[in-house]
């Protein structure tokens, strides 16, 4: 028996994983698309074409950066769900107007009329019933200083020439938006309390909070 089997996750489940830059969201999604044999939703840095000029301009490129992103999420939860599920999803369409446009409309970098004709095409495109919505978001939660060395250990470029400022202001952003989220069923991951890279056998224990988690939503649904 497999570890989806075992811990009762349908085999048709999509699965999201949160958590701000340096969370570890593409390992624990490789971990548990490996686990559950599940197929793997990817975010595509290297093939965007606004990000290194966004790093160099937050203000000129934020609205053209995140219209990029909505499009592209939009496309790939369709082809999500046409598939007919069983997917691990690295990071979430919601965070893309939850924290990061907000942010930058906050902080002066996104023009007023800009952030309100993409949160008004977020919500026409998104916040509908006819959207689909994971099964789950897994949240990858930690410390700040945790976050911030593992960006600093990875030593991309355009992060590593970011202000350290905008990497607090972010992971205080998250705290506050997954206090309030609510599109869907929500398990909370301490990533200080497991090391994928190290041992990978302990994704099962994630695995059986995810199935537990899976169980008790499909529960309170009837």
């Amino acid at each position: 028996m497999n570890l989806r089997e075992k811990y009762g996750i349908p085999k048709n489940a999509v699965i999201t994983i949160a958590g701000t830059v340096g969370a570890g969201k593409s390992t624990m999604t490789n971990a548990l698309a490996n686990a559950l044999d599940f197929r793997t939703s990817l975010e595509n840095v290297d093939k965007n074409p606004y990000l290194d000029r966004f790093y160099d301009d937050f203000e000129k490129w934020s609205f053209h950066l995140q219209i990029y992103f909505l499009d592209e999420r939009f496309k790939e939860q369709k082809r999500i769900f046409e598939y007919g599920g069983g997917f691990i999803q690295d990071r979430s369409i919601y965070e893309d107007t939850g924290i990061f446009a907000k942010m930058h409309k906050d902080k002066g970098t996104m023009d007023s009329v800009d952030y309100d004709t993409y949160t008004k095409l977020f919500d026409a495109m998104v916040m509908t019933p006819y959207f689909p919505h994971p099964n789950l978001l897994v949240y990858l939660d930690g410390p700040f200083e945790t976050i911030l060395s593992r960006i600093q250990e990875r030593g991309r470029l355009m992060e590593q020439q970011t202000p350290l400022s905008y990497w607090e202001e972010l992971h205080h952003r998250y705290v506050q938006w997954i206090d309030s989220f609510n599109a869907c069923p929500v398990l909370r991951i301490d990533i200080t309390e497991y090391d994928l890279m190290k041992d990978p056998h302990e994704v099962e224990t994630i695995v059986e909070r995810i199935g537990n988690m899976l169980n008790l939503s499909a529960m309170l649904k009837k």
